[in-house]
């Protein structure tokens, strides 16, 4: 969903971004609380340090992004209305807002709520932060979890994903 040669937030970005090989990105921006993390990343073009949970409020430009992906860190965002709220400023018309996450956590560093639910109920929560967010549209969940066990077990990690697109014409 996210579109060829764009241009892509990291959002809560760290020391890998899980960019498909070869997939054509204009820029692949990082924001994220780690420096050096980032600064190891070999998909980004560019980084920021900035703490969500401290200020919601995203450094950039309103409709800056075609695209923003944020991977296996939403069950840490403890202003997740206000994140969305600026994500979607931050958007360009149509721009999908990709949430890609696992039941894999740090307990201690996860929101109370995340802690409490399962996986089908992680995706219910994610999508009401959509819900909730004026100007998201056509909000879909996917569960992409692989097919193929980890190596001598019977276990793979599981995969979800919440994408909501930003609605045309909407600032």
């Amino acid at each position: 969903v996210v579109p060829a040669n764009g241009v892509v937030l990291d959002l809560l970005s760290s020391w890998r971004s899980h960019w498909p090989v070869g997939f054509p990105k204009q820029r692949l921006v990082g924001l994220g609380l780690n420096a050096e993390e980032m600064a190891d990343n070999p998909d980004l073009d560019a980084y920021v340090v900035h703490n969500v949970n401290l200020t919601p409020q995203l450094p950039y430009a309103d409709e800056t992004f075609d695209a923003v992906v944020i991977t296996v860190s939403i069950q840490y965002v403890t202003r997740p209305l206000e994140v969305f709220q600026d994500v979607h400023r931050i958007l360009r018309p149509g721009g999908p807002f990709v949430v890609i996450f696992s039941n894999r956590m740090f307990p201690h560093k996860a929101i109370a709520v995340w802690r409490m639910l399962d996986d089908r109920q992680h995706m219910e929560l994610v999508a009401s932060y959509f819900h909730y967010t004026d100007g998201f549209r056509t909000v879909k969940a996917y569960d992409r979890t692989p097919q193929t066990f980890l190596p001598g077990t019977d276990y793979t990690d599981p995969v979800y994903i919440v994408v909501g697109e930003k609605e045309d014409g909407a600032s």
